[in-house]
């Protein structure tokens, strides 16, 4: 049976905030804060922390703007953040199978 490495798990991803975020956005593209927020469950606070850390991988795009006079966040996901959410899921095939 072949090994599998643990450590083939892509840690940015693999915390559940940003395994759902990343997962969200795979069918999504692009959302804005609050529907992800709501879809999540998560609070503002703790939804920016992990949309950083994406943002800083470069695999989510945060983009900030107004519409109608209200702040408006928009989060994409990037080529690089497809890519390695492939890879992700990859691992985890290979470590249930």
């Amino acid at each position: 049976m072949k090994e599998f490495d643990i450590n083939s798990l892509d840690d940015v991803i693999h915390g559940r905030i940003r395994l759902g975020i990343m997962a969200f956005l795979v069918g999504a593209e692009t959302t804005d804060f609050s529907a992800l927020k709501t879809h999540l469950g998560a609070t503002d606070g703790n939804l920016s922390v992990h949309l950083r850390k994406l943002e800083e991988a470069d695999y989510v795009k945060v983009e900030k703007s107004f519409r109608n006079r209200k702040p408006l966040t928009t989060i994409t996901l990037t080529t690089t953040g497809r890519q390695a959410f492939v890879r992700y899921l990859d691992s985890i095939g290979k470590l249930i199978s």
